[in-house]
């Protein structure tokens, strides 16, 4: 395999599992990163989409305990049972909504005006939850404390995630604090939501695009996987220690500068963004 190639796979893989769980889109950043390491096309979208699988496995070892729990109780343990139950109510609309519409989404919104202005409301979204976050009392301390409702509401608030730029993260660990979730429960939930959602859009994408790969793509694809495993286990560890004593502030001011970013170099001609 050519070194440089590698090198790019690494750097993707790195940048998917740094930004896959903040709330600052990390489709976003892979096409900026993509197109400035002029790591394009259809195959290499297979790849984007692909080495989520280690950001997944990622939040998988994080939580490993808690997950081998949630199965073996299964059977007797009502909490493991309502966990379980409400990951498949909040996996369902953005699955729905992404299989019926994904590729009008992708032909519509994948567009500077539309990334960049999904990045400045995500912006005003944040600035206003974490205002209301004063006034407003926490009802869901827990992830074991939501209920099947909550669950409904913070999978409908992961719908807007299939507008590019929007971010998965941010909007089901905002999504969840709007509707009264603490942000610890709002952001484990998100981690918990996210291995059936990106497994699911893993699997799909391999399975739909099986015609463009091949065995020799695999240590590729491996580079990546690994890459974005390792940075997202570092990435998570930092995020549930930075929300124990800070808000999202920061990662909104973040969102208008990257936005500007998106329009800036798409109308330079830098960054083609296009599907």
């Amino acid at each position: 395999m050519d070194l440089v190639l590698a090198l790019k796979a690494l750097i993707m893989g790195i940048v998917e599992g740094l930004t896959e769980f903040l709330p600052i889109s990390s489709t976003g950043h892979l096409i900026l990163a993509g197109s400035l390491l002029d790591f394009t096309g259809d195959k290499m979208k297979v790849f984007e989409i692909v080495i989520q699988a280690g950001a997944i496995l990622a939040v998988c070892w994080e939580y490993r305990v808690r997950i081998a729990s949630v199965l073996l109780g299964l059977g007797r343990d009502p909490k493991a049972q309502r966990l379980v139950v409400n990951l498949i109510v909040a996996f369902i609309p953005a699955a729905a909504l992404g299989f019926l519409f994904n590729t009008k989404i992708k032909a519509v919104l994948f567009a500077p005006v539309p990334v960049a202005l999904a990045f400045i409301i995500g912006c005003i979204v944040i600035l206003m939850v974490e205002r209301r976050k004063h006034t407003h009392k926490v009802r869901v301390e827990t992830v074991d404390d939501m209920t099947v409702m909550d669950a409904l509401k913070v999978g409908l608030a992961q719908s807007f995630a299939l507008i590019p730029g929007t971010s998965r993260s941010g909007a089901t660990i905002i999504g969840g604090m709007l509707f009264g979730l603490s942000r610890k429960a709002a952001t484990e939930f998100s981690f918990f939501l996210a291995i059936p959602t990106l497994f699911a859009a893993t699997f799909y994408s391999l399975y739909k695009e099986r015609a463009l790969l091949s065995a020799a793509d695999v240590p590729l694809f491996g580079i990546g996987t690994i890459a974005a495993f390792v940075s997202a286990f570092l990435c998570v560890r930092w995020l549930l220690r930075y929300i124990s004593s800070h808000d999202f502030t920061a990662f909104a001011w973040y969102r208008i500068v990257f936005g500007l970013v998106v329009i800036a170099t798409a109308y330079s001609g830098m960054v083609v963004w296009a599907d």
